[in-house]
C-alpha cells in the first residue's frame, strides 16, 4: 500500500474520537486484516485490534468485519479509535450528581457550571469523573482502579458550560456511543446569550476551528479552512433583548469551544465569556446606570452564558431513540429574565 493512500481523519475537541481510513492498493495479496493492521499501525496489537473488531469498530467498505477477514485490493478500511485524555488515576470522591437517566449501559448527567469533566493537568481532584467513580463504586465495590480512569467518557463540555453529558457504563456502549458522536448523528442543542442584535433570525456558521496561533489555550475561527478542523454551527434567535440576544445553537460538529469561537467570529461573543471577549460591555451606550446593570449581570452569571439543553442519540444496545432535555441553568435563567425586565423597562421609558 502506498503511503499516499492513507487518510487520517481526526475528530478532536468535544468528541473524544478519531477515525483512520486506509485504501488498499491494487497489488495487495490476501491477508488477515488483524495481521495487516498490526503491522501498519504503530502501537497496535492483534489482541487490541480483535477487541475493536468484536465491538464493530473496524469496517471494510462500510461493513463491520471480524479479525479473520482477508483484505482485498481497493478495500476501504476504517478504524475508529478513542482520543480520550491520557489515563490518569481517578480517585473516587463523593459528589452530588444530577443523574437525568441511567440504565445498565449508560448514564446521562446534568453537569453544573464550574465542574471539570475529567482529571488532567492541574485538575486531578474534584472532577465529574471523580464523582462518577465514587458513584459506580457504590454500585459495584469490586470495580478496579484499572477500569475507573476516563471510564465511559465519549464527549465533554467546557468547565464553565452547564448541561447534559452522556457516559457509558460498558465498553461496548462506550464504543458505540463514541461512534455516533463521530458520525455526527447525535442531536445536541445549546442555549446561549450573546452580545448584540443578530441581523438574521437564523443562520449557519461554517468556519474551521483550531488553536490560536499565539495563545495556545484559546481557539480561533479560520473561515478559509486553512487551519484547524471543519466546524459547523446552526443558530436560531429565540428572543431579542436589546443589546443581547438569546439563541438556540445546534452543533453539526463538536470542536473544542466551537460555539464560543463561532459567535466571537460573528462579532457576537457569548455574554460573560472571559476567554473570548464577552466579559466587557460589547454593545450599548456606556453610561453609569447601564454599566452598573451589566456589572450586576456579570455577577449574576460569572461564566459564559452557555447551556447544553438537549441531547438525543440511539441507545447503544437496544438502538431505541433516546432524547433528553433539561431546564436552563438557574444563573442563565435569571440572567435572561434580568435582561428581559431591563428591556421592558427601557421600552416604557
Amino acid at each position: 500500500m502506498n503511503p499516499e493512500t492513507e487518510d487520517r481523519i481526526t475528530e478532536g475537541g468535544d468528541e473524544l474520537y478519531e477515525r483512520f481510513t486506509l485504501q488498499i492498493d491494487k497489488g495487495q495479496e490476501p491477508l488477515r486484516i488483524d495481521k495487516f493492521l498490526a503491522n501498519r499501525i504503530e502501537g497496535a496489537t492483534r489482541n487490541k485490534l480483535q477487541q475493536a473488531m468484536t465491538l464493530g469498530m473496524v469496517t471494510v467498505n462500510g461493513v463491520p468485519v471480524k479479525s479473520n477477514y482477508k483484505i482485498k485490493p481497493l478495500d476501504q478500511i476504517c478504524i475508529y479509535s478513542d482520543t480520550s485524555p491520557e489515563e490518569t488515576e481517578v480517585l473516587p470522591e463523593e459528589m452530588k450528581l444530577d443523574i437525568v437517566y441511567e440504565d445498565a449501559d449508560l448514564m446521562v448527567i446534568n453537569k453544573p457550571a464550574g465542574l471539570v469533566v475529567h482529571p488532567g493537568s492541574g485538575n486531578y481532584r474534584g472532577t465529574l469523573l471523580n464523582g462518577v467513580a465514587w458513584y459506580l463504586r457504590q454500585q459495584n465495590p469490586t470495580l478496579t482502579e484499572e477500569v475507573l480512569p476516563r471510564f465511559g467518557l465519549v464527549h465533554r463540555i467546557d468547565k464553565n458550560t452547564s448541561g447534559l453529558l452522556v457516559l457509558a457504563k460498558t465498553d461496548v456502549a462506550m464504543r458505540q456511543l463514541a461512534k455516533q458522536f463521530f458520525d455526527h448523528s447525535v442531536k445536541r442543542e445549546y442555549h446561549a446569550l450573546v452580545w448584540g442584535d443578530l441581523p438574521q433570525d437564523q443562520g449557519t456558521i461554517v468556519a474551521h476551528v483550531g488553536r490560536h496561533q499565539r495563545f495556545r489555550k484559546k481557539f480561533e475561527a479560520y473561515p478559509e479552512g486553512d487551519y484547524g478542523k471543519e466546524a459547523i454551527t446552526h443558530y436560531q434567535v429565540l428572543e431579542r433583548l436589546g443589546y443581547v440576544t438569546y439563541l438556540r445553537c445546534v452543533l453539526e460538529t463538536g470542536r473544542t469551544h466551537q460555539i464560543r469561537v463561532h459567535m466571537k467570529y460573528l462579532g457576537h461573543p457569548l455574554f460573560s465569556d472571559d476567554t473570548y471577549g464577552g466579559d466587557t460591555i460589547v454593545k450599548g451606550t456606556i453610561y453609569a446606570k447601564y454599566k452598573q446593570f451589566v456589572e450586576n449581570c456579570f455577577a449574576l452569571c460569572p461564566r459564559q452564558a452557555l447551556h447544553a439543553k438537549t441531547l438525543g442519540f440511539l441507545h447503544p444496545v437496544t438502538q431505541k431513540e433516546l432524547y433528553f432535555e433539561t431546564a436552563l441553568a438557574d444563573d442563565i435563567e435569571k440572567l435572561v429574565a434580568k435582561w428581559r425586565a431591563y428591556v421592558a423597562g427601557f421600552k416604557k421609558d
